[in-house]
């Protein structure tokens, strides 16, 4: 069966520096996939190169469909979205009007008769989205009053409502604490289970080991191991990556115990 989304060979360079080197990656319907390394490894710059924000060399299809080559607001458009490190939510709006806004795209001459007539609705796409996410009771709150937890949350809410079929997390739970980073998983997990497909890239070895499918692991832009969770744990390059070589034999112990 074909993967929901498959990147083949992909290389990305900024001048002399190669950043991505030939990195392979699938993603199959339903499945939440997790892509970590260590500082500099090339973890955002892959997420950038398949949505079309950086250019690179390889292939990126979606459920067959061949993006090399398209923008990346066409990508979006087909399915493919992504979040961002940093969370810029609407400050003037509440939680629900947040999620309305990413989940309405109308037309040019939709967009004009609104101004002049009614503002955004909310859809059926946003209830479900807060209700997935929890966020029923902030739902008409001010994005100044949630505290790092939820905002991230709403961030991810705002990708579900558009319905993509694959979503790129990039760093969600930067800055969570770990109750906050154990809540963010396990609506992760809910929105995957759901029937979104995931790739998740995070700093949080922890949170990555415990709630996805399969595991990607890159060092210096090059995969050095992928595999289930389990298998990734303890693959001695992986300790190797993140402790060193001279840490490598604890290092193992050390990583099952966060995981």
């Amino acid at each position: 069966m074909t993967a929901l989304l498959e990147a083949r060979g992909i290389s990305v360079s900024f001048g002399g520096v190669r950043a991505v080197v030939d990195v392979d990656l699938e993603l199959d319907r339903g499945q939440l996939v997790g892509l970590i390394g260590p500082n500099g490894a090339g973890k955002t710059t892959f997420i950038d190169a398949i949505t079309g924000f950086v250019p690179c060399r390889g292939s990126v299809k979606l459920d067959g469909r061949e993006l090399t080559g398209l923008r990346a607001h066409e990508r979006a458009q087909l399915g493919l979205t992504r979040t961002w490190q940093s969370i810029e939510l609407f400050e003037a709006l509440t939680v629900r009007e947040n999620l309305t806004v990413s989940s309405h795209r109308p037309s040019a001459w939709q967009a004009i008769k609104e101004v002049l007539t009614r503002p955004v609705r909310h859809t059926r796409a946003v209830d479900e989205a807060i209700e997935l996410l929890g966020l029923e009771r902030v739902a008409d709150e001010m994005p100044d009053s949630l505290s790092q937890g939820m905002r991230k949350l709403v961030g991810v809410a705002r990708a579900v409502v558009a319905r993509a079929p694959v979503i790129c997390l990039d760093e969600p739970a930067a800055g969570l604490d770990t109750a906050e980073s154990t809540e963010l998983g396990a609506r992760l997990r809910q929105v995957v289970d759901a029937g979104t497909s995931m790739l998740l890239v995070d700093h949080d070895m922890g949170l990555v080991l415990s709630i996805c499918d399969q595991v990607v692991v890159l060092e210096f832009g090059r995969t050095i191991a992928s595999g289930p969770a389990e298998q990734v744990r303890s693959d001695p390059r992986v300790v190797e990556a993140y402790l060193g070589s001279a840490a490598a034999q604890a290092g193992i112990a050390v990583a099952g115990e966060h995981a």
